[in-house]
């Protein structure tokens, strides 16, 4: 490891993007530190994990000490993260962390829900700052809540319609991220991150049927449906309905059909296809 390499904490370093994003980092020989609420086994102690929770500002100190960077990870089904976010990143800022990286979502504008007022905040207090701001996961097929409909019923279950996303690998996620973590000339900007093309959920259960040669289809929820759905899974009312609400924007707004150039100009690669994200990920023989 590079001493005069940044240290980067990683808030929500067990999740899709962290967990990759930590790998980046370490192969690049830079130096993390993962922050959660889950207490690090004796083998995961070179990692160099450290007890942190966003609702107790006595766990800020030891995951802030020595750091220069930090990603941040809004904390899970909270609509109101400024509360404690807020206060974090001053604490940050007086420790002299330098650099901000907060993951949003294209779905979710600066001045609205969740995000909105830590992208804010972000922009007037951070000297350097990137929000990133992608699309809908393709991990939710494999890792995420369609994984078992999809094994289980053949079924992919949305309120989406016919409305179209472009649909992004968390490992593209995880690349972008750590360019505005690294890059000598700080970004400050917010980046929309996106697949290199934009399908219906019709058109992903088409895709995983012809690959996987098993049927899979897509079956369309009312926005009532989903949402109850989504509280069956533990979500509070208030965040479910915000999900739901997502997935009307997707079908009668097109909020999410789009596709950007965010990942090949940052990276300098492009962003792997739904295609070979399935090929790569699922097997025939397994069936996931």
């Amino acid at each position: 490891m590079i001493k005069d390499k940044p240290l980067t904490l990683i808030t929500g370093g067990n999740g899709k993007t962290g967990s990759r994003l930590a790998a980046i980092l370490r192969k690049n020989q830079y130096p993390v530190r993962l922050a959660g609420r889950k207490k690090p086994s004796s083998s995961e102690a070179h990692d160099n994990h450290v007890y942190f929770d966003w609702y107790d500002p006595t766990t800020y100190g030891s995951a802030l000490k020595n750091v220069d960077h930090v990603y941040l990870v809004v904390p899970i089904m909270d609509m109101n993260p400024e509360a404690v976010m807020i206060p974090f990143i001053k604490e940050a800022l007086w420790s002299g962390v330098k650099r901000f990286v907060l993951l949003g979502s294209a779905s979710l504008d600066e001045d609205g829900a969740i995000f909105g007022k830590v992208h804010q905040s972000l922009k007037e207090l951070a000297p350097e700052w990137t929000v990133l701001r992608p699309s809908y996961f393709m991990q939710n097929f494999t890792e995420g809540p369609h994984r078992e409909t999809i094994e289980q019923l053949g079924k992919i279950y949305s309120a989406a319609g016919d409305g179209k996303i472009g649909f992004v690998s968390a490992d593209d996620i995880a690349a972008v991220a750590f360019h505005a973590l690294t890059d000598v000339v700080p970004h400050n900007t917010a980046h929309i991150i996106t697949g290199p093309e934009s399908l219906s959920y019709g058109q992903v259960a088409d895709t995983i049927s012809r690959i996987l040669d098993q049927p899979v289809q897509h079956e369309s929820l009312s926005d009532e449906q989903l949402r109850n759905s989504l509280i069956r899974t533990g979500m509070t009312q208030d965040y479910a309905t915000t999900l739901a609400g997502m997935d009307v924007f997707i079908r009668e707004e097109g909020r999410e059909d789009q596709t950007t150039d965010t990942v090949l100009n940052v990276t300098g690669q492009s962003p792997i296809s739904l295609e070979q994200f399935i090929r790569q990920h699922m097997k025939v023989s397994e069936k996931l």
